[in-house]
């Protein structure tokens, strides 16, 4: 294992938070040849990534800001920060984390920093969502959230906040979400999900395009009600679809608009007609 990233680190990429889509990440980096440095909180984690090839060190969260600035991760160029809140775990401390991370890469005059963040942060909200929306922070979740976000919207150096809508993809098909359920709430609710590989499209894009900053949402193009996905998901692996409360007609929800992201990173998704990638991945 390594404690640095290397000759190459003018061009190295460290990820805080090497799970599902941090992984993937870290092997498309690999792959182009850009050094990479990931973390991890546990000892266990950090071997079998090491194992699989990729530069990995433990990091603990919020930690002591002088032992946090001093970790290897900070020599990077550009800094991923693929951490979740564990809101659902009743975590309150997201917030605290991101800003010393902020605080650690500013110290260590890191030129870029991506978090990747969630679309719930615009819960409360109906209708169609645009970047520049007023989020709801009246709700303990999203403030928690829209903390975290300025956190790093604030860094001195490069700065940029990807929104992502539910992932889907690599042992993570939709079909199993919701099979065999009854009496499931929405059924109105349009769906906003997005394939994990235009996730790592779209960060990719952020990496390398230096004039990316600011907010982006990252959603698919595909525009169903969840009733209607949600059936043909369980359908494309022959499970039992979904059952979807008829009582509970009428509330549409939020549609997430992630026209930005076409435009300004000038990104094409490769799975935006999620429908069509159900019905030919067994994943």
């Amino acid at each position: 294992m390594s404690d640095t990233v290397g000759d190459n680190a003018k061009n190295s990429v460290g990820i805080i938070g090497c799970g599902w889509l941090g992984r993937a990440l870290a092997g498309q980096l690999i792959k182009k040849n850009i050094p990479v440095m990931a973390t991890t909180t546990r000892e266990e984690k950090a071997a079998e990534l090491n194992q699989a090839g990729i530069n990995t060190q433990v990091l603990q969260l919020p930690g002591e800001p002088e032992l946090l600035s001093g970790h290897a991760v900070f020599s990077c160029r550009q800094l991923v920060v693929c951490i979740t809140p564990q809101l659902k775990k009743g975590r309150v401390d997201y917030p605290e984390k991101i800003a010393r991370l902020a605080a650690a890469a500013e110290a260590n005059k890191v030129e870029k920093i991506i978090l990747i963040s969630t679309s719930s942060v615009y819960n409360g909200l109906e209708g169609e969502v645009c970047e520049d929306a007023e989020l709801d922070i009246s709700a303990e979740k999203v403030a928690i959230l829209a903390r975290a976000e300025q956190s790093v919207l604030d860094f001195h150096g490069l700065s940029a906040v990807l929104r992502l809508t539910g992932l889907i993809g690599p042992n993570r098909h939709p079909g199993r979400f919701l099979a065999g359920k009854k009496d499931l709430a929405n059924p109105d609710a349009v769906v906003n999900l997005i394939h994990q590989a235009d996730a790592l499209g779209l960060i990719m894009c952020l990496l390398e395009q230096s004039g990316a900053q600011g907010i982006y949402n990252g959603v698919a193009g595909t525009r169903m009600t969840r009733q209607h996905f949600y059936q043909q998901a369980a359908a494309a692996l022959a499970l039992p679809e979904p059952v979807f409360n008829e009582a509970d007609r009428g509330i549409t929800g939020k549609q997430i608009n992630g026209d930005k992201t076409r435009q300004v990173l000038s990104y094409d998704y490769q799975y935006d007609d999620l429908v069509l990638w159900m019905k030919n991945n067994e994943n």
